[in-house]
């Protein structure tokens, strides 16, 4: 057999990573509901439909500072749409007079109506008097205090928010599934709301094994690995909208592992491993967790997926709260590609947000590249918007190994089991990563 052949009858034995997802996310559901003060929502995703009780704007308010009065009084029978004259014509000439009744400021609450030839001053935010159908702005008058006069003429309706105007009672605010932005709250809080439902966020711890792990803050020699993995994912699960909980480094020693992941499902809702997936001497997680042992839920099973980097992927559950855990590769760039095809859609379910992958976009290649026969690649790299419409991306030298293209990519781009050579000008899927710049 040829070397090509040798390649794709291996990759024929490999898991199709849309059947391995697809069996995974089939076993996970979303967390409890809980209901939160509204101050405690953000960053949870509503676990039912919102419906405004009240409208916005609870009541017919000023919009702008100025003075508050009958549009007949100010108009003079003039016509038309938008900022027109006084019949008067402004400064120089006669100018239309109004009684300045009161101050009404946003703290009033007296109802109060205007009568023919009278105005109130008002503040934004002010309740508007009964008969009032437009606001003047201060800067259009003389800023009298006891009597004003008016040199423009806004159009009926200006300066004014009716009550329910924006909102409705009874309008849909949200539907479940809604992330609840700093917006969303306003929204909530303006229509009367100070609890809602959600799906609480999902508290993910983050495990590393491996002898050869030493802590942060030195450097790398030989017999010893820097733990950059429990870091990276540690600050991937929060980027997703996860409590995340970094618990450090566990030697390969079976009964401390045993013992770590016991204690863990008592404040976790998902647990996520990396390193020991593989099948050598030293992968202590994948010869711990795939067996049973006892009344223990499990076993965790290990999965050579068609994917890459990183084909070696674990799934299952952990004590007898039957916790699911999740176990990436050791190698960095494969446990990053592993959080983003696995572990971070296992984290959108269970906090109940849609959708669960990140959006992609269909994107020309600006260069050929080639990859693996029989695997799933996902490869760093920049994604840019054409002028005129569409998407180019740029695959970053190094390929998915490479943390330094991790860091700097805006995206992943995603070659199919079947293509072992993209040309550039054919068109791509790409993944977009969610990168604050």
């Amino acid at each position: 057999m040829t070397a090509t052949a040798d390649a794709e009858a291996a990759a024929n034995e490999l898991t199709p990573l849309a059947d391995y997802l697809g069996s995974v996310l089939r076993r996970l559901r979303a967390l409890p509901p809980l209901d939160l003060d509204l101050t405690q929502a953000y960053g949870n995703v509503l676990a039912e439909d919102v419906v405004a009780p009240h409208p916005f704007p609870a009541f017919d308010q000023a919009a702008v500072d100025g003075y508050a009065a009958r549009w007949e009084d100010i108009s003079g029978g003039s016509r038309g749409s938008g900022y027109v004259p006084a019949p008067s014509g402004g400064p120089g000439g006669r100018s239309i007079r109004l009684n300045v009744v009161g101050d009404l400021g946003a703290a009033s609450w007296r109802p109060v109506r205007l009568t023919p030839g009278s105005c109130f001053s008002v503040a934004a935010g002010a309740p508007l008097p009964i008969a009032a159908d437009v606001v003047v702005p201060v800067e259009w008058t003389d800023q009298g205090m006891a009597a004003v006069e008016i040199f423009r003429a806004p159009k009926r309706g200006y300066g004014v928010r009716r009550a329910g105007e924006e909102l409705p009672a009874g309008t849909l605010l949200a539907r479940a599934g809604t992330y609840v932005s700093p917006a969303l709250v306003a929204v909530l809080a303006a229509t009367g709301i100070g609890h809602v439902v959600v799906r609480p966020s999902p508290r993910v711890v983050i495990v590393a094994t491996g002898d050869e792990l030493v802590e942060v803050g030195r450097g790398s020699q030989p017999g010893q690995v820097v733990d950059a993995n429990s870091h990276a994912l540690t600050a991937a699960a929060v980027e997703v909208g996860a409590l995340a909980y970094r618990v450090g480094i566990c030697d390969d020693d079976p009964e401390g592992l045993r013992g770590l992941l016991e204690d863990q499902t008592l404040r976790a809702d998902l647990i996520i491993t990396t390193g020991g997936t593989g099948t050598g001497p030293g992968d202590m997680v994948r010869r711990i967790l795939s067996r049973r042992e006892g009344t223990r839920a499990g076993p965790v099973t290990f999965t050579e997926v068609a994917l890459y980097p990183g084909t070696a992927l674990g799934f299952g559950t952990v004590g007898a709260e039957e916790v699911p855990v999740v176990c990436l590769p050791g190698e960095p760039g494969a446990a990053l590609i592993g959080f983003e095809v696995l572990a971070r859609p296992a984290i959108n379910l269970l906090a109940g947000a849609e959708p669960v992958f990140r959006p992609s976009v269909r994107a020309h290649l600006l260069e050929t590249i080639t990859s693996p026969v029989g695997l799933r690649e996902f490869r760093p790299a920049h994604v840019a918007e054409r002028r005129g419409g569409g998407y180019t991306v740029q695959p970053l030298s190094g390929g998915p190994f490479t943390l330094s293209g991790l860091a700097e990519a805006n995206g992943l781009m995603v070659l199919g089991e079947r293509v072992t050579t993209a040309a550039a000008g054919s068109t791509v899927d790409v993944l977009l990563l969610d990168r604050r710049r």
